[in-house]
This record gives C-alpha cells, structure tokens and sequence, in this order.
C-alpha cells in the first residue's frame, strides 16, 4: 500500500471542534415546570391565608397556649393535687352541636375539660371526669334524626363517664344544659395550620392517649361493683338537632372561640 493511500485512509479528527447534539427535552417535564410556576402564586396565596387565619386566634399568639397550661397546671397542683400528663386543645361539641374551644388536660385519675380565656389569659371553668368511671370511648362520623335539617362533616370522639344514668329529656333539650353523662370532641380550626397543632389538636392523637390513661385508670383504682373496663367502639355519633339555626350562626362566626373581631369585643 503506497504512502498516499494511508494517509486517505486514516484522517485525525478534532474532538471538541463540533457541537454534539444535546438530550432532548421531555415535553412532559416541561409542562410540570410550567405548572409548577403556574402553582407559586397559588401557594403563596394560601400561605397568605393560613398566617391571617392563625393571628385571628388568640390561641395561636406566642406563648398563649403554654401560659394556658402553665396556669392550668399549677391550680390542678394545689386543688387537686395531680399531675398533668399531657394538655391538649380541642374543639367541644355539646348537645346541640355548638363548637366550643377547650383545653382538655390528661392525668394519672382524671380527664379536666377547661374553658380558658385566651384574651384575659384567665380559666373560666373546669369539668373533672374521673378516668375510671369512663365506659365507652366511640369515634366515627355524626348523624342526625332523619328530618333534620342540622349537618355536620367530619369525625368526632365520644367519651361516656355514666352508662348506668341516661341523659333526661330536660337535660337533652336545654340548650344550656351541662348535666349530660358524655362530652363530644373534634379536631381545633387550628390542627393542619401548623405542626404544633398538628400534634395537640387531633382527636386521632388525643385518642390513642385517652385510651391508654383509661385502660390503666381502671388496672390501678377499679371502681366498686362495676364492670372493669371500658369499650373502645367505632360508630356514628348522634345529635339529636332539627333546625339546628343557632349553631349555624354560632359555628358560622366562631362564636366559641377566642377570636379577634375587629371593633366588636368577644
């Protein structure tokens, strides 16, 4: 082979000096980035939303809640000599489903449902329930007399303390009623607004540590001549309402919970 044929044969070529094709671009990555952006202002606007939200409730303020439990706490210490294990903040439910704002406090004996002030930072008032009398434990969704015109959403937790003593008809339909063998609990406005309240303001939580206090509450101090334990029972929860147009109002505007309201004192 002959000196010119291998030279036409064998030609060095420049790495570098072409431009090599780049990946192609997924044309379903794009649109995801695309909508991604469209979503910011959405995002943004929601967060917006849940901040004005949160400074609405007085609870939500720094360090309110922890001054409720503080004050809780000590006056729990020196009147009934007990120990808080855990505070929660919940929403009550009474019998003609208005939505009240409690802190509700757990201890080694007894379950204290308390109405706190979170504008005067001052407690109002305590409901004890002893552990042990606790009978039935019942979580599931709400229902209402066929011909009701009343609705709520959701889940809720029942506590019953009395099976052996029914609920009179005075009792059932007084509105201001307190002298009921059982109390309702939903979740705080507040429980997905932040992790804090996400931790102390779900009945799903609450739940599993009301169980526990109750199961040893009864082990520890049985109650004479009843039947030791309590049942844990997934059902619906019944309100007995009809029209239901005060709650409406009520739960419409917050009315049960420390709230700012402009010019209007609560």
């Amino acid at each position: 082979m002959s000196q010119s044929e291998q030279k036409d044969e064998f030609r060095p070529v420049a790495l570098g000096s072409q431009d090599l094709p780049g990946p192609a671009v997924n044309q379903d990555a794009r649109s995801k980035q695309a909508q991604e952006e469209n979503n910011k202002p959405q995002d943004s606007e929601t967060r917006l939303n849940k901040q004005y939200i949160m400074r609405k409730f007085f609870v939500a303020r720094p360090g309110a809640f922890d001054q409720a439990v503080e004050d809780l706490t000590s006056q729990l210490l020196s009147k009934e000599k007990e120990t808080v294990n855990s505070a929660w903040l919940l929403t009550e439910i009474d019998h003609w489903n208005n939505e009240k704002e409690r802190v509700v406090l757990l201890t080694a004996n007894n379950l204290f449902i308390c109405k706190y002030d979170f504008i005067m930072l001052c407690c109002q008032q305590i409901q004890k329930v002893p552990l042990n009398f606790v009978d039935r434990i019942c979580r599931g969704p709400f229902i209402f007399p066929q011909k009701s015109l009343d609705k709520r959403e959701g889940e809720g937790l029942r506590i019953h303390w009395d099976k052996l003593r029914e609920a009179s008809f005075v009792s059932r339909w007084n509105p201001m009623s307190s002298d009921l063998p059982y109390t309702t609990f939903i979740d705080h406005p507040l429980s997905t607004f932040s992790e804090k309240f996400s931790v102390i303001s779900q009945i799903s939580v609450f739940n599993d540590q009301l169980v526990k206090a109750v199961q040893e509450s009864h082990k520890t101090n049985p109650v004479p001549g009843r039947a030791n334990g309590a049942l844990i029972l997934n059902q619906p929860l019944l309100i007995e309402t009809y029209v239901g147009f005060m709650s409406f109002i009520g739960n419409r505007n917050k009315l049960g919970y420390s709230l700012a309201r402009g010019s209007v004192g609560f």
